[in-house]
């Protein structure tokens, strides 16, 4: 495991943004854990939370022009990501972010920051059905830039859900791979996650449920997206 993987594990255990017990999830699985990138909610939590982003974008080696942030989550997102790259790793890269509905005074659009162009990194915190990646997609084609990837806090690796609620053989982020041709960077991913547990060491050394690692090696099995 990388430092900016174990740092960014206390961070989420610290703000709770990564709890563990029994949830229910929007699609109806019982999940041995929960994620809600939104409880990084401060000046500090954002400032690691984009380092830790920042080298595991540069760890990829992705070749990227500059970063985009889905509103609204994805907003504070590709800005402190931009800040870290340029403070940690000397890069000095623009970005923007799209508006939920087109401004039609001053300058209007439906972008704010850099206008889009050349190859584009998508930043954002998971990718559940996918839906804001897809437009993501469509907004910077329309540009007539290029969408090259998305960097996420988390891969649940989790397998996706139709409409009707059947089960599909892949996950969001494999299917936007396949439909868009995307590369994925994750801080972390559900695999990485059960192996620093299994690891019993760092911010996961010590208060973990009784079972829990079991649960979620269960949960993995049985939801699990093929690799």
């Amino acid at each position: 495991m990388h430092d900016y993987q174990s740092e960014f594990i206390r961070l989420a255990l610290d703000r709770k943004v990564l709890r563990f017990g029994e949830f229910t999830l929007k699609s109806g699985r019982i999940s041995p854990y929960f994620f809600n990138a939104g409880s990084f909610d401060d000046g500090a939590s954002l400032a690691v939370l984009g380092r830790c982003y920042a080298a595991a974008i540069v760890r990829s080696g992705l070749a990227f022009d500059m970063l985009f942030g889905p509103a609204y989550k994805g907003i504070p997102l590709a800005a402190t990501t931009a800040a870290a790259l340029h403070t940690h790793h000397g890069r000095n890269l623009p970005f923007a972010f799209n508006r939920k509905e087109a401004k039609s005074h001053g300058e209007g659009g439906s972008i704010v920051g850099r206008a889009l162009a050349g190859r584009v990194l998508i930043v954002d915190d998971v990718i559940t059905a996918g839906t804001a990646i897809r437009e993501s997609v469509e907004i910077i084609r329309a540009a007539g830039a290029i969408p090259v990837g998305v960097a996420l806090a988390l891969d649940r690796q989790e397998r996706g859900r139709d409409a009707d609620g059947g089960e599909r053989a892949e996950s969001a982020v494999q299917e936007v791979a396949r439909l868009f041709g995307m590369a994925s960077v994750s801080i972390l991913s559900l695999s990485d996650l059960i192996e620093a547990m299994r690891g019993g060491s760092g911010p996961l050394a010590a208060g973990l449920p009784e079972g829990q690692l079991a649960a979620m090696e269960a949960y993995r099995v049985r939801y699990g997206a093929r690799e």
